[in-house]
């Protein structure tokens, strides 16, 4: 009997889980995510109906700054594509890069930005980071890139 009560938890806890789950909301209507791609292969009119993401630029080089300091860059970018852009995710390739992207569809036609902020605490010589950023456009995937040098802080 002392055997099942930690199964019988389990199972509980297991149970409560998956009913919060289907309670959720999602963050974006689903008529905002259309995948062109078939077992057929790519529906071409579907492909050409999405939304883009094109950056003015995708690296940014920040020179040489002093162990410590940070460093904030704007990436811009328009969608030049047919339907809105839902960007899902942006992630960066450690905790010292941080993205701030806007949380709202952007219509076409429209131009936004994502922020990316390198805190240099704790680094020093040749960096170079990424930003990952997930959307619902024809690329799907996008890469954000900053670099530069940093050098032993001031004392």
């Amino acid at each position: 009997m002392k055997k099942l009560i930690p199964f019988l938890i389990i199972i509980a806890i297991v149970s409560c889980n998956n009913a919060n789950n289907t309670t959720k909301k999602p963050m974006f209507p689903s008529s905002l995510v259309n995948n062109p791609h078939t077992i057929n292969g790519a529906d071409t009119a579907k492909l050409n109906s999405l939304a883009t993401m094109d950056f003015s630029d995708t690296v940014y080089d920040f020179g040489t700054i002093h162990e410590g300091e940070s460093v904030t860059h704007d990436f811009s970018f328009k969608n030049n594509g047919r339907s809105p852009l839902v960007i899902s995710a942006a992630e960066g390739s450690c905790g010292c890069t941080v993205p701030q992207y806007p949380r709202v569809p952007i219509n076409p036609g429209q131009g936004e930005m994502v922020k990316v902020i390198f805190n240099s605490k704790g680094k020093s010589g040749h960096q170079e980071k990424s930003v990952t950023i997930s959307t619902n456009s024809r690329r799907g995937t996008h890469m954000l890139f900053i670099k530069g040098e940093v050098t032993e802080s001031k004392k």
